[in-house]
């Protein structure tokens, strides 16, 4: 049976560095170390207004790693030309809000539907593997493999708020089934992210068909507790 990777996000790295102004916390040391404990790719969200990652991190990070640089960017012009003079190993396409703590949402499908299949292409042709970060809805998914997608990232947050307050997720699980099943039927590559815990990773890894699972704000937020690569360590074995 084929392993589910495990991608580390690690914005929030950066977002402790920039809290105070500082050159430290390192996202590149901690990219690094998460490849050395076992991460399958690392994931880096680089917002227009660059309130965590930045430029600079974005060049290091990908001059250094030898596992897939994940680059999550919002459907803009400037960001495509970002993306296309980097050739990350793989590029997510998020929704992005200017005043939004996180994001907040799967991406609206039917708006600049031209402009990003042209972002699709491009980054195909330039050798970047390619996904939509989308909500667990059949209309959706559809759309994504018309767009002419690699894989689709499912946006698990509703499902993870749902366990985190201890109210019934049955609903939104089977929700996610439903997707995962549809996706790998038309011939998409599944992802779930967002908002994933232990506890949420866990129910999520018994869904058959997703074969990725990218982890950020909770599993940087443990490490100062455990340690980055204990808790690498201890997803991998939650997610196999």
């Amino acid at each position: 049976m084929k392993k589910i990777r495990l991608g580390v996000n690690i914005d929030h790295v950066a977002t402790v560095r920039n809290a105070r102004g500082e050159n430290y916390p390192s996202p590149l040391k901690a990219a690094v170390l998460a490849e050395k404990h076992g991460a399958h790719s690392i994931t880096i969200h680089l917002r227009e207004d660059r309130r965590h990652i930045n430029d600079a991190d974005l060049i290091l990070i990908s001059s250094k790693l030898k596992i897939p640089l994940n680059l999550e960017i919002a459907a803009t012009q400037e960001m495509l030309k970002i993306a296309l003079k980097h050739k990350p190993n793989f590029v997510c396409i998020v929704p992005e809000k200017r005043n939004e703590i996180t994001t907040e949402g799967g991406l609206n499908l039917n708006h600049k539907v031209n402009f990003i299949k042209k972002i699709i292409n491009k980054l195909k042709k330039n050798k970047s593997r390619v996904s939509l970060f989308i909500e667990p809805s059949k209309k959706d998914i559809r759309k994504a493999k018309y767009l002419n997608a690699d894989c689709i990232e499912i946006h698990t947050g509703k499902f993870c708020n749902l366990i985190n307050e201890n109210k019934d997720f049955n609903k939104e699980l089977n929700r996610i089934k439903k997707a995962v099943i549809f996706g790998n039927k038309i011939g998409l590559e599944v992802h779930a992210g967002h908002g994933l815990t232990y506890k949420s990773a866990k129910i999520l890894s018994k869904v058959k068909g997703i074969t990725e699972f990218n982890i950020g704000h909770f599993l940087i937020g443990e490490s100062i507790f455990e340690g980055l690569s204990d808790v690498i360590k201890k997803f991998k074995k939650i997610l196999n």
